[in-house]
């Protein structure tokens, strides 16, 4: 009889073990470390995925000819300069013999306002999600001078390397022949 006890008591602590401690084991921490693992292998796949696109862009960046890159940059650059860009459009005012008398930061169509201090702080952050990766400031110019000399400042902003349009114009007339000239002009830089 002792034969037949000692097999069955083997048997029940192999089942109470199974039961009691191979079990909970192998559904509770070893499948969430499992689960856990193929996260991991899953993420590790996605970096190097973006590993290989992120040479692959940098390879055709660098393939890019440097003049063309830097042209590209005056058309859209990653910021705005605000400093500079008055200073350019005062420079082509002057050359033109347009007299400027104020130069200001208004709402842009979406919107959205850009204070100067937004303008001085701006930066080529990557873009997320669905957002434009392209962004815009108005700026309104009050400036007094002759047609001829508006004409050519207008050619001079035609002409410009940045991008930037001319979307709003009011024109008062004089008897002298010295216009005044209240315009809006949309500048555009990556975000």
């Amino acid at each position: 009889m002792s034969s037949r006890i000692l097999p069955l008591f083997a048997f029940a602590v192999a089942l109470a073990i199974f039961f009691l401690y191979v079990n909970p084991m192998w559904t509770g921490s070893i499948a969430t470390a499992n689960a856990s693992i193929a996260a991991d292998n899953q993420a590790l796949v996605a970096a190097q995925q973006y590993s290989a696109q992120q040479n692959q862009l940098a390879t055709a960046r660098d393939a890019i000819d440097p003049s063309n890159l830097k042209a590209l940059t005056t058309l859209l650059p990653d910021s705005v300069d605000n400093v500079g860009l008055i200073l350019d459009i005062n420079a082509l005012a002057a050359r033109s013999g347009l007299s400027v008398s104020n130069i200001d930061v208004v709402t842009n169509s979406s919107g959205n306002t850009t204070s100067s201090s937004a303008l001085a702080n701006a930066t080529g952050a990557l873009p997320a999600g669905n957002t434009n990766p392209v962004n815009s400031v108005d700026l309104s110019l009050a400036a007094v001078s002759t047609f001829s000399s508006f004409q050519n400042f207008l050619v001079g902003i035609e002409r410009s390397a940045r991008l930037l349009d001319i979307h709003d114009l009011v024109v008062k007339g004089s008897d002298t022949g010295v216009y005044s000239y209240q315009m809006t002009m949309r500048l555009y830089w990556l975000r």
